[in-house]
């Protein structure tokens, strides 16, 4: 799929100059391993509403960034690798730094768009969803099982919203008056497990018929 190619390229220039290179290929890891389907959306969306393609990869990578980010957080904080020796505990230490510099350079992608609102309230969410389940769900200790959670769940759907809301104000460079909540919500039921499939397998020739109608009809300050 040439939009996760596209993607792919955007996400890792973001991140290609950063020293030392340990912690620049520690990133680059993460961007090639995860599922492309958030950047890949917003991609999407933007080209829906838009006949131009010029500067829409860098607002797509910022989402898939911050994506990137905040899933190595979560899986950090469920499989408590401190607890297995000092090789363990250095490994940890810098997959914490990975996903703040991840997240960090998603929000300067998005800084200057009228999705930034949006990214802020992605992370907010998760933060508050990650202490949540952290105080009232069992499973949290110990016997974690990957993409059965809510807060696992609400950190899709608060991904995708971000997508489609990116790739719609970048492509008009105007306030959403609408959101993308239901259709985000609709999205996240046809995937299962922990993340998101590959792209091509996401975003399947209904889904992309149904989203293009969506974000068509998505109402936009004139």
């Amino acid at each position: 799929m040439d939009e996760a190619a596209a993607v792919r390229r955007a996400a890792r220039a973001t991140v290609e100059e950063i020293e030392p290179a340990r912690l620049r290929n520690a990133l680059l890891a993460v961007i090639d391993s995860t599922s492309l389907t958030p950047g890949v959306l917003t991609l999407l969306t933007a080209r829906i509403r838009s006949d131009s393609h010029d500067e829409l990869e860098q607002p797509a990578a910022g989402v898939q960034l911050i994506y990137n980010g905040l899933r190595l957080t979560r899986q950090l904080a469920h499989n408590e690798p401190w607890n297995n020796g000092e090789e363990e505990r250095r490994k940890a230490n810098m997959h914490i730094l990975v996903a703040d510099v991840l997240v960090a350079r998603g929000f300067y992608l998005l800084a200057h768009t009228n999705a930034a609102s949006t990214a802020v309230d992605v992370v907010r969410s998760f933060g508050q969803h990650q202490a949540y389940e952290h105080r009232h769900n069992p499973e949290a200790e110990g016997e974690f099982k990957p993409g059965t959670s809510t807060a696992e769940r609400q950190l899709k759907r608060d991904i995708l919203e971000l997508a489609l809301t990116t790739g719609t104000v970048v492509a008009d460079d105007e306030e959403l008056t609408s959101d993308f909540q239901t259709v985000a919500k609709d999205l996240v039921e046809t995937c299962e497990g922990s993340g998101f499939p590959a792209p091509d397998a996401f975003l399947s020739p209904t889904v992309t018929d149904r989203l293009t109608q969506s974000v068509a009809s998505a109402c936009v300050d004139s």
